[in-house]
């Protein structure tokens, strides 16, 4: 049976990687970036990607080349390796789900996307998954997980069933999910694992959000976020389908 989620997840604008501007010293994921979301009352959407020794690190892409000045893959690091790299844009270091847990405190709800490991979106060794449900086990605040990989959220609802699971959808194009084989983006494009899951909603792409599927999903019960708006207009448009918007670039706002 699917868990439900926090009644604020429905209410609050999610902030895409936190409230992240590196003109204002707060890059993407970073504790600044969650220290502005929850000062502005924003729910807040971070990425785990798994450390060396098995920590989960609060860090969107694979490698570090693009968020830091260091280069090369982040599992390749201990989580004391990373903790001391800085990030690109601000002037703290990469933090660890643990201190971002402390820092958030239940205060604004939580949405974590696990990214997948493996890199083909099929079957995960669980390290992540593990990681997380550890560093997640004494948690008491507004929180949900979510992955593009199915199967991570499949062990995810094995490990911590009382913590409310999506999955992050698609269009899928081929053309974007290189080197995801075109018949394994042909499957996940419908949406197949959703009760299998025990899912209680979907992150989609903000342009697909007309997809049957989504419709289906929507009918049937399931909470429908979408990734990522820009724009008040962009908003506006994906209001008409989603519950609620994850955004950058301008301030979502927020009901009264």
């Amino acid at each position: 049976m699917a868990t439900d989620l926090h009644p604020d997840f429905l209410t609050k604008p999610i902030a895409h990687r936190a409230l992240h501007d590196v003109t204002d010293g707060r890059p993407e994921n970073s504790r600044a970036a969650i220290r502005a979301a929850i000062k502005a009352g924003y729910a807040i959407e971070i990425d785990l990607q798994l450390s060396r020794d098995g920590k989960a690190m609060v860090f969107h892409d694979e490698t570090l080349d693009r968020l830091t000045m260091e280069t090369g893959p982040v599992n390749q690091r201990s989580a004391t390796e990373l903790s001391h790299i800085p990030l690109r844009g601000g002037r703290e270091n990469i933090p660890s789900l643990k201190q971002v847990l402390k820092l958030v405190a239940g205060r604004v709800p939580l949405l974590i996307e696990l990214k997948d490991q493996q890199g083909g979106l099929g079957p995960t060794d669980g390290k992540l998954e593990a990681a997380t449900a550890q560093a997640l086990a004494d948690y008491e605040g507004p929180v949900a997980v979510m992955s593009f990989n199915p199967y991570s959220v499949i062990v995810m609802a094995r490990l911590l069933p009382n913590v409310p699971r999506g999955i992050t959808t698609s269009s899928f194009d081929p053309a974007d999910w290189q080197p995801i084989a075109p018949a394994i983006c042909d499957r996940l494009r419908e949406i197949p694992d959703y009760d299998h899951a025990k899912a209680c909603f979907i992150s989609h792409e903000a342009s697909d959000l007309d997809r049957a599927r989504v419709t289906e999903l929507r009918h049937a019960g399931a909470v429908v976020f979408c990734w990522t708006i820009t724009s008040p207009e962009g908003e506006a448009t994906a209001r008409k389908v989603a519950h609620n918007v994850t955004f950058e670039r301008y301030l979502a706002p927020i009901p009264a």
